[in-house]
């Protein structure tokens, strides 16, 4: 689930397989809704951080100004060392 709430899109629950389609557009519709980036995504309520996950969040970061207009905020440990592994950490605004 996706929700815009104190200026952050806040994601939670889990992003798998049976949901990835429908969380990528759900967070294009709600990231095409604002003219202020940076947006904060907040991963704090996200119950795996996978390489699935992740590939959601490059493809919601693709669709903002200058592929740039994302900022994540609380990576799941897991998703951080993808992350890392990958070298995409100078890619992605992690706070």
């Amino acid at each position: 689930m996706i929700q815009f709430l104190d200026q952050q899109l806040v994601v939670s629950g889990q992003i798998d397989f049976d949901n990835a389609q429908a969380m990528c557009e759900q967070g294009h519709q709600l990231i095409a809704q604002h003219s202020t980036f940076p947006l904060v995504v907040n991963l704090s309520q996200l119950k795996n951080g996978n390489t699935l996950a992740l590939a959601v969040l490059i493809q919601w970061l693709r669709s903002t100004p200058q592929a740039q207009g994302l900022h994540f905020q609380d990576v799941p440990a897991k998703m951080l060392k993808i992350i890392q592994a990958s070298h995409l950490e100078d890619d992605l605004v992690l706070i």
